[in-house]
């Protein structure tokens, strides 16, 4: 007998992504009606995110907390896990492990196996979330763009230099992220 296709409709791809059991270190998103699994980070991914993380934490004109595993919910259709997400102090104290993006300050992603998802699909998913900035270390570009002002699903203002120059963060933050040691 032939196998037949049945296929889900976004509610319940929706609810089997939610039911996912991912392996050890890896995660999953669902990015526009596709559930993504990504296996853990090389090491040059999380040099970046620690050298991303020290500056937010040593430089930013304000206290924040910076999560590397929360989970988003950007609209009804999207679930993403930002490789960092940038918040006020305890703003996800209470939150469930799927949290609205509501007072998110920021999130960055770092480019990995799929750096199109994080051009462009996660750009507009956080954008209609209305998350004030994105930052995006793109390595297979050796740039770092950063995007502001969110606006009917894009955002507004980009900026961007290569590894080795500085970028300005806007308040709340208020400081020059160093890229060098991204080069």
């Amino acid at each position: 007998m032939p196998a037949i296709e049945h296929p889900m409709g976004e509610d319940n791809l929706l609810q089997a992504f939610l039911e996912l059991d991912t392996p050890m270190g890896s995660k999953a998103e669902f990015i526009e009606g596709e559930i993504i699994v990504t296996p853990p980070p090389d090491g040059a991914h999380e040099t970046a995110f620690s050298l991303l993380a020290r500056q937010f934490f040593r430089k930013a004109a304000i206290d924040l907390d910076l999560s590397g595993n929360k989970g988003l919910i950007v609209s009804p259709k999207n679930r993403f896990i930002p490789d960092g997400t940038v918040s006020p102090v305890g703003h996800f104290e209470n939150a469930d492990s799927w949290a609205p993006a509501g007072g998110v300050l920021l999130v960055f992603e770092i480019t990995s196996t799929n750096p199109h998802k994080d051009r462009e699909s996660k750009r507009r998913g956080y954008a209609t979330a209305e998350i004030p900035c994105y930052l995006l270390i793109d390595r297979g570009q050796g740039m770092v763009t950063l995007f502001t002002h969110p606006q009917d699903g894009d955002y507004v203002t980009r900026t961007q230099v290569e590894f080795g120059k500085s970028i300005d963060l806007p308040a709340p933050f208020s400081f020059a992220l160093d890229t060098a040691p991204l080069r």
